[in-house]
């Protein structure tokens, strides 16, 4: 439920903490009673508890083609990302890997924790995958051959240039935005996005990623993983692993900036994929990632510890979005937020200063133009609320004992 000393300084979000601990509750106990069903949904709250939250809501058809598309490229990148897999091993794996989701005997074992059991039991996921529509299980396939072959391409290719950047998260993640949109066509609500809009949807995720994960990149054993462009890196050291170093963290801070100044380009094209889905359900599920986006970047920008541990939100923060985000106003009021928080951050004398400022005028005034910011409750502007240091406490210590008591949940 996030530390005593932060709901202290942000006793705002005792109550976005507590809805998000009692739907995270009741997820739990929506999982479904066959055992391949069971597994995927169960394993599915093991390697991503806020997407097993957000998918949720969803039609129940729907809901089961994305959890299925979901495991089929969280395994496909275990297998890419365990680096103590031979290259000549992983490279045909990854290109068959489309076809093996059609046999129910196959599995690999590779990765570690939950991932491992995601690989060992895979026959579970290509069960409950046999069992979906055609039109799922073609848009599946598509998405996951085409990845795969992706990812074969850059297992024996470096990250050069910002285009060989652009390129490779395209295969891992743009794909991911290009076959939700095809599962969204496909429940019939919703029309199909251009392939453009939908691409940058996956890269912003994608590249706030890549960005926030330099450190265990940088350290995976046995080899490390880079992905940071030599384009955009080459400008500021030798070699990639050199930002970690503390006689380096002016330079790591300028590279980190003009790394966050590249994923700003696709803000524009989500905030208009965004707008133009009508289903409500479906939009929570696409917004809610994109505002932890943004407001990851914000955390990010300038800022140094990115090369010492882990940035990321708060979870009361975290809380805040998954609650607030329902409508195009609240990603609108959002993003704004965020961007003023970055754009406040930016040092006039930073080498990407001038169009790191460019790119996030051109973000607010999106949003300003939308009309509805008025609507929004702020990120960054504390809301008056009637709680005190004291009462937050209370609360917490409250709420700790009501969940103690209650022990774990069964399923319904």
């Amino acid at each position: 439920m996030g530390s005593l000393g932060a709901l202290v300084k942000h006793p705002d979000d005792f109550y976005p903490l507590l809805k998000l601990k009692m739907a995270s509750r009741h997820a739990e106990r929506q999982i479904p009673s066959e055992p391949h069903w069971a597994f995927c949904f169960s394993m599915l709250h093991k390697v991503s508890r806020s997407f097993a939250l957000v998918i949720q809501q969803l039609d129940i058809e729907l809901k089961n083609a994305v959890c299925i598309f979901y495991l089929v490229l969280r395994a496909l990148d275990t297998v890419e990302d365990d680096t103590s897999v031979a290259t000549d091993i992983k490279v045909p794996i990854l290109k068959e890997f489309y076809r093996h989701i059609y046999d129910p005997d196959w599995h690999f074992s590779c990765g570690t924790k939950n991932y491992k059991v995601l690989m060992d039991e895979f026959h579970h996921i290509s069960t409950a995958f046999l069992e979906l529509e055609k039109g799922y299980q073609e848009a599946i396939e598509d998405i996951t051959k085409r990845m795969g072959a992706g990812m074969a391409k850059f297992i024996c290719k470096e990250v050069e240039t910002v285009d060989d950047y652009d390129e490779y998260c395209h295969y891992v993640a743009g794909l991911v935005g290009l076959g939700l949109s095809k599962l969204f066509h496909a429940c019939g609500t919703e029309d199909l996005a251009p392939d453009t809009l939908s691409n940058s949807m996956g890269l912003f995720l994608q590249k706030t990623n890549i960005i926030r994960d330099y450190l265990e990149d940088i350290n995976e054993i046995p080899k490390s993983r880079m992905f940071w462009p030599r384009q955009i890196w080459g400008k500021y050291v030798n070699k990639l692993e050199d930002l970690k170093y503390e006689e380096n963290s002016v330079k790591a801070v300028q590279c980190l900036n003009d790394m966050i100044t590249n994923a700003l380009i696709h803000v524009d094209d989500c905030l208009k994929y965004m707008s133009a889905l009508p289903d409500p359900a479906i939009f929570r599920f696409c917004a809610i990632p994109q505002v932890m986006a943004i407001g990851t970047l914000a955390l990010c920008y300038n800022n140094i510890e990115v090369f010492r541990g882990v940035v990321k939100m708060r979870r009361g923060l975290t809380a805040k979005v998954i609650d607030r985000t329902n409508t195009m106003a609240d990603v609108y009021g959002a993003f704004y937020d965020f961007s003023c928080m970055l754009k406040a951050k930016v040092d006039k004398n930073d080498p990407s200063a001038q169009k790191t400022s460019s790119r996030l005028d051109s973000i607010l005034k999106t949003c300003r133009d939308s009309g509805v910011l008025n609507e929004r409750k702020s990120y960054i502007i504390p809301n008056q609320t009637n709680y005190t240091p004291l009462l937050a406490v209370l609360l917490f210590i409250l709420l700790a004992i009501i969940f103690a008591n209650r022990g774990p949940s069964g399923p319904n």
